[in-house]
């Protein structure tokens, strides 16, 4: 088995070896991934957080070693908290712009030291908040789909930043998360923190967001927002009309 890591900012994972193939996510500075294919430009791997499937340019990674992977996965290295931190790459004196839950991959000191290549983080690293206010940070971020920063994202990727924050792994899609954790019986049980899932008319779940209390929810439609929910689900007061069918509530935490 082959390895790689983010050496750049972020980087789309697409469904298909082509840049005109949808963006079904994003792998962010310092995560790792399997590599299971390549071809000229391509390679197709698996991200190691989520084991989420997909490819990306070869130009836009490098290679890990055996023993470096398996210390990475062995003590999961340090977060970025902030929106964005700033990383100096010494090699060229240029700057990268890391968002939100990039990982600081071998970091020693102040610098990450990712192949032969040293990144000095500017700044203070920063702090983890609670799941509110760090949910409240990404209001406004346009959606994206595939997209996990405060740039854009999608509303798995929103619940799924959210939690990373809190020490708390979550997989990638909606359905998938839907999974994890347990079932809450009812609206008036649930707690900051608890996932509300929404399922389309073929009765599969399509949506996801987080609770704020039994009455609010942060979630990403167009925009992160703050909406209202109660049994029926999700009702929008810009549109005036419930936009999204409850079909359970789930607690990862």
């Amino acid at each position: 088995m082959e390895y790689g890591i983010c050496n750049l900012a972020t980087i789309p994972l697409r469904a298909e070896a082509s840049h005109k193939s949808e963006q079904v996510s994003q792998v962010l500075f310092g995560e790792t991934f399997e590599i299971t294919d390549w071809t000229d430009s391509w390679v197709k791997i698996i991200t190691t957080a989520d084991n989420y499937p997909g490819w990306i340019g070869r130009l836009q990674f490098i290679m890990l070693g055996h023993l470096a992977y398996k210390r990475f996965k062995q003590t999961p290295p340090p977060l970025t908290y902030r929106a964005v931190t700033q990383a100096w790459k010494i090699s060229n004196n240029s700057v990268l712009y890391l968002p939100i839950g990039s990982s600081l991959a071998f970091l020693e000191g102040t610098t990450c030291h990712i192949g032969d290549e040293r990144f000095e983080i500017i700044g203070e690293i920063g702090e983890t908040e609670n799941i509110a206010v760090t949910a409240a940070s990404f209001l406004n971020t346009p959606y994206l789909w595939g997209g996990r920063t405060h740039f854009g994202i999608d509303c798995s990727g929103l619940t799924q930043a959210v939690f990373k924050l809190q020490g708390i792994n979550l997989l990638r899609d909606a359905s998938q998360q839907a999974e994890q954790g347990y079932i809450i019986n009812s609206l008036r049980e649930t707690k900051l923190g608890d996932l509300a899932f929404f399922e389309n008319k073929e009765g599969q779940i399509v949506h996801v967001g987080i609770m704020l209390n039994n009455e609010s929810i942060i979630h990403a439609s167009g925009k992160v927002k703050i909406d209202t929910i109660d049994e029926k689900g999700i009702y929008s007061e810009e549109l005036k009309r419930y936009t999204h069918k409850l079909s359970m509530i789930r607690r990862v935490s």
